[in-house]
């Protein structure tokens, strides 16, 4: 056999080759490649923390990079939006809460079908909303501040994030229970509300109770009441809503990681392993605990879990901001 024909046969075999090694460094195991967990609201506000130290483990466990992106506007409906429409490879995924995942998709336009279109991971961490009022309020509890309001009506105000924030149905949703009627006072910005609260400038707010709790704890506003099933380990103090004599109004923003719809089984089985050994883990629990977090127990943790509760708090919520009219800002 000549040279010339010896090498045109290596040549041959080793294109032949070519389609195999391919195949072979696309069955790599999962991950093999950095992942992006987009997170629709800025850098400074709670869901923030919770996906850098929820990172910071999963990191480890799938022995890749996992980076946090900020991806803010419309609500938090951009960044979900790029993780609807990203590769559903496992590579890209989508940090969020209530108002992303529910309330938002009920408000703005959206191209994307937020039931449909993310495939559950997992439920991170949850924390209730409370109802939090200015010192000089004459109401202590939400008893007397339900009947305050029933006594001044469309005197007293509301402060609201945005529109269909938590903030803003957690007021309406307090007026349909209750028979009430007051004003709401958006604000663009938590922070702006509880210091015109401090201010004295409006009356109350419905507010996530983490966010609120350093101000109430210095003496500024007082706590009237927690919009949940049962205390809050930070604050046991605060009596609940049902406590309270108006059961039911339960609200709280909760977390939750998903992927693009089509990601294999195989991926989000993995990814979820990953959530559930870094919730598991004493020091992120801690640090969870510290920012006013409750985990979830571990039953909960599931894909199909988070997705049952998605389903349910837009069955829930979409019907009210509706009626509401709720457009954007």
């Amino acid at each position: 056999m000549t040279f010339a024909r010896r090498r045109f046969l290596r040549l041959a075999v080793g294109a032949a080759m070519l389609p195999a090694v391919a195949s072979l460094a696309d069955a790599q195991p999962y991950p093999a490649r950095p992942i992006t967990i987009v997170v629709p609201f800025p850098a400074g506000g709670a869901a923030n923390p919770l996906a850098r130290l929820l990172a910071e483990h999963m990191r480890g466990t799938l022995g890749q990079p996992v980076i946090v992106e900020n991806v803010v506007g419309a609500g938090g409906t951009l960044g979900v939006g790029r993780v609807a429409r990203a590769s559903p490879d496992g590579s890209v995924l989508s940090f969020g809460n209530w108002a992303s995942h529910v309330g938002a998709s009920a408000i703005y336009p959206v191209q994307y079908d937020v039931l449909k279109d993310l495939a559950p991971i997992a439920r991170i961490a949850d924390t209730p909303l409370w109802i939090v009022a200015r010192n000089t309020l004459p109401a202590k509890d939400l008893r007397e501040l339900v009947a305050w309001l029933k006594a001044n009506p469309d005197k007293a105000s509301a402060a609201t994030v945005g529109a269909g924030s938590a903030a803003h149905l957690c007021a309406i949703y307090l007026q349909n229970n209750t028979g009430t009627r007051f004003q709401t006072v958006p604000y663009r910005g938590g922070g702006l509300a509880i210091q015109d609260l401090v201010g004295g400038q409006v009356d109350f707010i419905c507010d996530m109770a983490a966010n609120s709790l350093p101000v109430m704890r210095n003496g500024n506003i007082k706590a009237l009441a927690v919009m949940a099933k049962s205390r809050w380990f930070a604050a046991p103090e605060v009596p609940t809503v049902d406590e309270m004599g108006v059961p039911g109004i339960h609200v709280s923003i909760w977390h939750g990681l998903w992927a693009p719809r089509g990601t294999p089984g195989e991926v989000v089985a993995k990814l979820n392993a990953a959530v559930v050994a870094a919730l598991a883990d004493p020091a992120v629990r801690g640090k969870f605990a510290e920012l006013g977090q409750v985990i979830p127990p571990r039953a909960e943790q599931t894909p199909e879990a988070l997705g049952a509760l998605r389903k349910a708090e837009a069955d829930r919520w979409w019907p009210i901001i509706k009626a509401a009219g709720i457009k954007p800002e």
